[in-house]
């Protein structure tokens, strides 16, 4: 590959950082703005019951909250008839870091998924993960939260707020609302090639493939040129 970015003097290096930093201020402000914006949003009561199972058996949502005001819920992709997780999922999920920083200021943060426990639990140690991972495969859960729908799994995440034995439903979003939760991918989009893959806007002979082409659970990458058939969506990625 001969496609590299410009090689410049250092001076002109800084000047040119200088203007990007202009821009990233910029941007930052704007996602201030609409984090404020967030936070004021109405809520709805939740007024049915849902049951889960967990590794101590049935909870409900209530239950998932572990006696804190805020629970965020990531409807993490796994239908019961599939072996193993989403891998756009589990990508997401490799990034969530320690919990207690959450729980300092009183928020829990859990997996919910379709699939019954006994096929989350063997895939949940395979992948090494301690986040708390529940199935909702007994009640309509995943169907009212629009994360099951006639065109099968789909990922989200809902946050909530208790008040007393109240829940509340204060947000959700899907698609390109996660880009944004997803460390490895902001990550990427730091550097000189980005997440090469093809939806992006970069420069003539950069590196690049299909969008979830060279996605794999974390295990697989060695041993797993060819990939997965993706379950993620193939919608637009800007």
């Amino acid at each position: 590959m001969n496609a590299l970015p410009k090689i410049v003097s250092k001076d002109e290096w800084l000047t040119a950082r200088e203007e990007m930093l202009v821009k990233e201020q910029e941007a930052t402000s704007a996602l201030n703005a609409l984090a404020a914006e967030r936070r004021r949003l109405p809520m709805v009561e939740l007024d049915k019951e849902y049951s889960f199972e967990g590794p101590e058996g049935k909870v409900s949502l209530l239950d998932l909250f572990d006696g804190r005001r805020q629970l965020i819920l990531y409807h993490f992709m796994f239908d019961p008839s599939w072996d193993e997780g989403c891998v756009g999922c589990s990508m997401l999920v490799d990034s969530i870091g320690h919990l207690a920083h959450l729980h300092a200021r009183d928020t829990s943060l859990a997996l919910v998924s379709r699939a019954p426990l006994s096929k989350i639990k063997p895939f949940k140690e395979r992948m090494g993960w301690t986040v708390p991972w529940f199935s909702s495969y007994s009640s309509d859960f995943n169907y009212d939260f629009g994360a099951t729908t006639d065109r099968g799994e789909q990922p989200s995440l809902s946050t909530f707020l208790r008040n007393g034995d109240r829940i509340f439903q204060t947000y959700n979003t899907a698609d390109q609302g996660l880009a944004g939760m997803n460390g490895i991918l902001n990550l990427l989009d730091i550097t000189p090639f980005g997440r090469q893959e093809n939806w992006e806007d970069s420069p003539e002979g950069w590196p690049q493939t299909q969008p979830y082409e060279w996605w794999r659970h974390h295990d697989k990458y060695r041993n797993d040129p060819k990939g997965p058939e993706s379950c993620c969506s193939s919608g637009d990625q800007s």
